[in-house]
């Protein structure tokens, strides 16, 4: 390796030299390998006396560049050294990675398959629960139907209409009024009440349970209504039996026997009622005795229908003679008055008393002009000194209509009307009569 010049030759390489020329033995080879950096920093490199100098960056370059191979080839040698191994690792790592997403999978697909089912089963109990709810309100529909039919004799009920209060008139003696209105009797409504099913909002239903409290409210709806249901049916059943009680009595006081009486306009094939079944419901076989004691109330009530209980004037009726011995207004003295005078104004209407038909219209002796109604089972009314006759022999006449107009026809000392009851021919009191038809009330 050749010697840099003195002029550039460093302080230390002098002393090297120097010491190698006082007999320090020196072998070309670690001379070749000293560095030397001139003044001016560049690095010379020595071998077998030849030099080359290299600049800093140059130097660097060269010693970074033989240091990144070096790098390089360890790191190469030991991925080809460990690569099966580290390949292995990786694959197994993604194989585990694998098989827990999998298991994951399929634990998610499990849940979602309980959820479902779950859901299934709950969907399927609401719908067998609203089944069952719809089924109920069916139910409580028909019978409110049966309830507000008007075919009672097929074993629904007629609904009842509230009566309004009527007026009582002050009660007077024997002599002067004979009738006073009775107060009527309470009158159930059977009226059918609507199921209030009235939508709540989401949010409140979520906060109220859900479908199932929607359920439960409407199934404690439904029984308020069967509640209601059964009320109004067994007031219609204590109300039917009082109404026919209280006819029953009246008729028998009067001594008429329904099973006698023959009702005009009706007729059909005979078809027995069935009993219910067995294992029906306590509402199917209270509506049984609801509908029986309905038919019953109703046959008395067409029976009245035939009875002259009514008033023949309408508003208060004052009577100027009574039934029995009096003195005759004429001759004064005594004589048998077959029936009962009672006041009324020139011209004022004269009802019929009950069904029937007119067999007599005309003039007839000390009656003046005077109708007679026969209403059957014995029963006849006669209606004397009227001023006008509205009706004609044969005509059927109904209870209330008006048949002619009070007058003083005949032998009379002024404006009345003579009114007259018959049994089998036999003149009876005719208050008998029309008291009963206080006693009824409102039943008439």
């Amino acid at each position: 390796m050749s010697q840099p010049s003195h002029a550039s030759r460093p302080r230390g390489a002098n002393h090297a030299i120097h010491a190698a020329s006082r007999g320090h033995a020196q072998t070309a080879a670690s001379v070749s390998r000293a560095l030397n950096r001139p003044r001016g920093g560049d690095y010379t490199l020595v071998h077998a006396g030849r030099q080359v100098r290299v600049g800093p960056i140059a130097f660097w370059i060269v010693v970074g560049t033989l240091v990144i191979m070096g790098v390089w080839t360890i790191g190469t040698g030991t991925y080809f050294a460990f690569r099966e191994s580290v390949l292995a690792r990786l694959m197994g790592h993604q194989a585990q990675m694998q098989y827990a997403y999998e298991d994951r999978i399929a634990e998610l697909r499990a849940q979602v398959d309980r959820i479902t089912s779950r859901q299934l089963l709950d969907q399927e109990q609401f719908e067998r629960k609203l089944d069952a709810l719809l089924k109920r309100q069916s139910v409580l529909e028909n019978r409110t139907s049966a309830l507000t039919a008007d075919g009672i004799t097929t074993g629904s009920v007629r609904g009842l209409r509230g009566s309004e209060p009527m007026k009582q008139s002050k009660a007077k003696p024997i002599s002067d009024t004979v009738l006073f209105m009775a107060p009527p009797d309470r009158e159930a409504r059977l009226a059918s009440r609507d199921v209030q099913t009235a939508m709540n909002d989401p949010l409140q239903t979520a906060k109220a349970g859900g479908l199932d409290g929607i359920l439960e409210r409407v199934s404690r709806s439904l029984d308020k209504v069967e509640q209601r249901q059964n009320a109004v049916l067994a007031q219609a059943e204590e109300h039917a039996g009082s109404k026919m009680n209280r006819m029953k009595t009246v008729l028998d006081d009067l001594g008429v026997n329904i099973h006698k009486v023959s009702l005009r306009g009706v007729g059909g094939p005979f078809v027995p009622l069935k009993p219910p079944r067995a294992g029906a419901s306590d509402f199917d076989r209270e509506l049984y005795h609801v509908a029986i004691a309905r038919a019953e109330a109703d046959r008395y009530q067409q029976a009245l229908g035939t009875v002259p209980v009514r008033k023949p004037l309408p508003g208060e009726l004052e009577m100027t003679s009574p039934f029995g011995v009096r003195m005759d207004p004429f001759l004064d003295r005594p004589a048998m008055h077959p029936g009962v005078d009672l006041r009324g104004e020139m011209g004022q209407p004269v009802h019929a008393t009950a069904n029937g038909r007119v067999s007599m219209a005309g003039r007839d002796g000390g009656y003046g002009n005077m109708v007679e109604i026969n209403h059957g089972n014995g029963l006849t009314t006669r209606y004397g000194h009227l001023s006008e006759i509205d009706v004609k022999v044969g005509q059927d006449i109904r209870a209330g209509q008006v048949i002619g107009k009070v007058g003083s026809t005949g032998r009379s000392t002024g404006p009345h009307l003579h009114y007259e009851c018959r049994v089998n021919g036999e003149v009876v009191d005719p208050q008998k009569f029309l008291r009963a038809g206080v006693r009824l009330g409102g039943l008439i």
